[in-house]
């Protein structure tokens, strides 16, 4: 059920999979199948709150001590799909990607050097017995990563206002096949055109992702919390995956003005967005 809070958590942008109950193995294909039945499932945003409230008590519990049962679902064409949280995985993989993110004496205020050493101790334990697990779902705090919308194309684009009972939405969807030859084509498009950087490396790290899954998913690109943060005209008018899409086929044409100038568009938007993280 979802958490009693009105309060909302921005922020993060997610990009997931939903792979088909038949990816699944028994007994884990027999709880998602029930749970999908469910008349209410907790929402993007519990998943937050539960999240942000281990880290209040002292010293923080970083990483939950057992891994969530809950995920999102949803259905194609009469399918239904899972993506579950795996939030303890999930905590494990932020704090090593912590700290190459953060100052040393910020991460030790907000997780310290002891609770972290265990924390390694207990994933490095996990991990013996699950060598080839992988987490559903990737985040992203404060922006949507360039590297993400390669993944879909504008007409995939999902866009619902706010209303007083309705949080706004902004996501693309689109199936794994489509994803996967997206991506594909963007690391040719890149690597004909440009050095070997940031993006190009992203995109292949997403792309080996992707091919983890079952080829019937469903991918997913949410933005989340930052839909709460970004005013309507914004919302209604971003569309970054088009942005993307016309910057990577002006490569493929010869055209490097219209490229900058559409990575022009995308970067003066999530500029704007990313300077309200140190807005008071």
């Amino acid at each position: 059920m979802p958490l009693a809070s009105s309060v909302i958590v921005p922020y993060v942008s997610s990009l997931r999979v939903y792979e088909p109950l038949a990816a699944f193995p028994e007994p884990e294909r027999t709880h998602w199948a029930r749970y999908a039945r469910r008349t209410a499932l907790p929402s993007p945003q519990d998943e937050l709150r539960a999240a942000l409230a281990g880290l209040l008590p002292t010293p923080p519990l970083a990483v939950p001590v057992h891994e969530s049962g809950d995920a999102y679902v949803a259905e194609v064409d009469e399918v239904v799909v899972v993506c579950p949280w795996r939030t303890r995985l999930r905590g494990w993989l932020a704090l090593q990607e912590a700290a190459d993110q953060y100052p040393g004496p910020l991460l030790d205020a907000a997780v310290p050097p002891l609770v972290r050493e265990q924390a390694r101790a207990d994933h490095e334990r996990w991990r013996e017995r699950n060598p080839d697990a992988r987490p559903w779902i990737k985040t992203s705090v404060w922006h949507v990563p360039v590297r993400w919308f390669v993944l879909f194309e504008d007409q995939e684009r999902e866009y619902v206002k706010g209303s007083a009972d309705c949080a706004p939405v902004l996501r693309y969807r689109t199936p794994m096949v489509q994803a996967r030859r997206r991506v594909a084509r963007g690391l040719r498009t890149l690597r004909e055109h440009m050095d070997e950087g940031p993006l190009v490396s992203g995109l292949v790290e997403v792309g080996r992702w992707l091919e983890e899954f079952h080829p019937r998913s469903l991918v997913e690109l949410d933005y989340g919390g930052l839909a709460h943060v970004l005013d309507e005209t914004q919302l209604a008018s971003d569309r970054s995956a088009a942005d993307v899409a016309a910057g990577l086929g002006a490569l493929r044409a010869g055209d490097p003005d219209g490229a900058a100038r559409a990575y022009g568009r995308l970067a003066e938007r999530w500029r704007a967005v990313r300077d309200r993280q140190f807005a008071n």
